[in-house]
């Protein structure tokens, strides 16, 4: 069955999150995603706010910038979250957009490798492992977890170009991929993950996650080109979805079709109801999808 969930965008201020996250948990959507862009809002301590807020939904954080984070400390805040909600956080790890990286100093020759060292010594602490690592970014002395997770759980990564794809598939439990990626593209995602998971002889099911720019109501059309413009893409083919719940379940299932495990609904930045974004989601679209 296909996973729907919503993404809360730090457009909003933080203070919006605790009624939304309860709307979203309460009217049934399965997953709610937050991000941690800069200058915005911080992906740990709103994720620790809005698992605590709600009872069952399972929230997401993607995408946490390894460039501003010590492994250890990602680890730490991982862990803690998931013994204090089992099952229910989605933890995931990316490059960070370059130019805010290189805005606070953290911006690094080679973002390939330092998500590859983050992920191994990331998955290695999450299971429980004592590690020494000597890396080109990352570097361990005999660092374990006192509190790890009671049970082995999940890290995505996030990936836009071929080679990360291929680095989730070996490196990741899970892939996110952006609402720039059309059904074609999540077939190529697909097959790179695969290249990736071959390469290392990983058998175990690696779950997609896809976000989806949606918008409905009164002015749709234009907000949907609006933003998907804004980002750069010129080709607006198969990219984001604008109308009523039949249509934007037609786009979730096409997603769901090339490859994608769970479809995640994206607001536009100036979506001007989020709350009636999150019932149109949960009341509308859900029921549709398979």
């Amino acid at each position: 069955m296909t996973s729907l969930g919503a993404v809360f965008r730090p457009q909003l201020p933080p203070e919006r999150l605790r009624p939304l996250a309860r709307l979203a948990d309460d009217s049934g959507l399965d997953e709610l995603w937050l991000w941690e862009d800069c200058f915005l809002e911080g992906g740990i301590s709103a994720g620790a706010a809005a698992l605590a807020w709600t009872d069952r939904i399972k929230v997401g954080i993607g995408l946490l910038p390894v460039p501003l984070r010590n492994v250890a400390v990602t680890a730490m805040e991982a862990a803690t979250l998931h013994r204090m909600f089992p099952g229910r956080p989605v933890i995931g790890v990316g490059h960070g957009v370059q130019d805010w990286m290189g805005q606070v100093g953290a911006r690094v020759e080679s973002p390939v490798t330092l998500l590859h060292e983050h992920l191994d010594a990331l998955r290695g602490l999450l299971r429980g492992k004592r590690l020494t690592v000597e890396g080109r970014y990352v570097r361990l002395d005999d660092v374990a977890l006192d509190w790890p997770p009671a049970q082995a759980v999940p890290v995505f990564a996030g990936a836009t170009g071929p080679r990360t794809m291929r680095l989730t598939g070996e490196a990741a439990d899970g892939t996110i991929l952006t609402s720039g990626t059309s059904p074609e593209g999540v077939r190529r995602a697909r097959l790179l993950i695969e290249e990736g998971r071959r390469s290392v002889g990983r058998t175990e099911p690696h779950s997609v996650v896809v976000y989806l720019l949606t918008a409905t109501g009164a002015g749709a059309e234009d907000r949907l080109r609006a933003e998907l413009e804004s980002e750069g893409h010129t080709d607006l083919t198969d990219l984001g979805v604008a109308g009523d719940a039949d249509a934007v379940a037609e786009a979730v299932a096409r997603l769901t079709d090339a490859g994608a495990d769970s479809v995640i609904l994206q607001p536009t930045a100036d979506e001007p109801d989020p709350e009636g974004f999150l019932r149109f989601a949960a009341e509308g679209v859900r029921p549709r999808v398979k």
